[in-house]
Parts: C-alpha cells; structure tokens; sequence
C-alpha cells in the first residue's frame, strides 16, 4: 500500500506575510494564531504578518513563526492521518504535534525556549554554516574531520550533492576553502545567527533538555522518522531522547527521505511556508509524488 507522508520545513522558509490568508480566511486558524501570541507573550502574528525580512531573521521570532505556520495549517484543516511524519530540525517539533506526540501549546512553548536557549549559545560562540554544493557527503566528512584545531562538522545532510557543514567561523572558512580544492562546485557561508546541529550548540543542548523532559509525550498516531538518525520511532520516550540529541547532532534528511521511500511512501505532502521539502525529495528521488499545504 502506498503511503502518504507528511513533512514540515525548518528555519529558513520563512517570508513576510507568512500566515496572513490562513488567519483572514479560516476562523479555528485564527483562534490558534491568538492563542500562540497569549503563550508567547507578544504578537508573533503582528511580526508574520507585516514585518520585515531582518524581524523575521531573528531565531526567536523565526523558529516559532514557522512552527506556527506549519501546525496551524495542518489543525486547521479537514483531519489529516498521516501514515508517516518528519521534519526539518526545527520542522521535528511541527512533526511532532500532527502526529500528536506534543500539544499545540507544548509543542509551541519548547520551540519559543529552543529559539531563545539557540540565540543565548550563539551568543556564546560566534560561529557560522556554509552550504556544500557538488561533493560527496564522505569527501566533506573526511575534510572537516581533518580540521582538528577549530570546530566544524557536517551539520545538515540535505539532499545528495548538498551537505552544509557548522561550526566556528575560522573552521568553516577553512573547511570552505579545502572543499573548493577537493572540487566542490559551490562552498556558500550562511546568513545564520550560529552553528545549529555542532557542539558549539551544546549550552543550548542542555537547556532545552530540562524543558524537553519536563513536557509529556504522547503516544504518536504514525511514526515519526527523526533527524538523529533517520529511523521511524514510535516510543514516547526515544522520541524525547532524540530530541535532545538532535541540536548538536546532524540533521540526517537525504536518509530520512530514502528510509520513509524504502517504507513505502509514495507521496509527500509539505505544510507550512515554501516548498524547499519538495525539492529535496524530488533530488532524492525524481519520482517522488510531492505537493504542499501552505
């Protein structure tokens, strides 16, 4: 049997506007817009709507925005069963909710305190990400492994040919310019606040580990396949442990996509802003059906 996936995007996918048709138009939508700036203490929904570009850059504004677009899209609807879920780093908490492992307001309030714990660590340690373009993941593993006196590792396995790497800003500068010896087409610093998904993220790790066990997991309608390792969980508690893990370790989304493919998904449905998901599948697998709901 063909099965139908559901995938949320990450930091990044955000646009001015974002949400502003879904709030006007769909009445349950607008009560959880409400809502989340009650939870939050101050109108997201005001910054979504009609704020700049550099607001919505900011992680604490950006990580709830897009969770929010994501979830509410996705409750506001007819029901939705997914047969299987996943997201993007941030996307795993949207993930979470639509397979109802979180609470909308659970759901929200660990992504408000992993958007400040992230900004506090960046904070910390300036650092940086740069986008790998047209080398093989264990070239790019090999190099950053060799940088022994800064930090950089693989941060976000993408798709294949597209590998970005974290870490201090010295090691992935360096990292940059050994990756365009060993041929990469293309070696991109990123306009990001930190080195998300490295050990540099670490403070923040523990941070949020306090708020993650002190939050109830339910258990999960569909599996959830989880950026640590890409595999399908559907105990409460490894689902937790994951997502601990998962703000120092890589996002593993190329094997996210093959494994829910290898499971027979058929077709996947982005929710939430723009369609960055869509083009990954397709670059992990051409036939792939994909569509979104945004």
């Amino acid at each position: 049997m063909v099965k139908h996936a559901y995938v949320f995007p990450g930091q990044g996918a955000q646009f001015t506007g974002m949400g502003k048709e879904l709030y006007e138009s769909n009445s349950v939508a607008k009560e959880y817009f409400e809502q989340a700036n009650e939870i939050l203490g101050f109108r997201i929904t005001d910054i979504m709507f009609e704020g700049s570009a550099d607001d919505l850059k900011q992680t604490k504004v950006t990580q709830p925005a897009v969770f929010l677009h994501s979830v509410i899209r996705f409750l506001s609807g007819e029901a939705i069963h997914p047969d299987m879920v996943a997201g993007h780093s941030l996307g795993e908490f949207s993930a979470l909710v639509a397979n109802k492992v979180l609470s909308f307001e659970d759901g929200l309030k660990l992504v408000a305190q992993r958007a400040a714990a992230m900004q506090r660590a960046c904070e910390i340690n300036p650092s940086t990400m740069a986008a790998i373009i047209g080398l093989e993941d264990a070239k790019v593993e090999e190099i950053c492994a060799g940088i022994t006196d800064d930090v950089v590792v693989p941060a976000n396995y993408n798709c294949p040919g597209q590998l970005v790497i974290s870490g201090s800003i010295d090691g992935v500068n360096k990292a940059c310019e050994l990756l365009k010896e060993a041929g990469a087409r293309r070696a991109l610093v990123l306009q990001v606040g930190g080195a998300f998904h490295s050990p540099l993220m670490e403070p923040a790790k523990e941070e949020l580990q306090a708020a993650i066990e002190a939050t109830h997991f339910g258990n999960p309608s569909c599996p959830v396949y989880q950026n640590v390792d890409a595999s399908p969980y559907i105990d409460p508690a490894m689902i937790q442990r994951n997502l601990i893990n998962q703000l120092t370790s890589p996002v593993r989304w190329t094997q996210t996509v093959e494994h829910m493919l290898k499971n027979g998904a058929g077709k996947f449905t982005e929710v939430g802003p723009g369609n960055v998901l869509q083009g990954l599948v397709k670059k992990v697998n051409r036939d792939a059906e994909t569509d979104g709901m945004n």
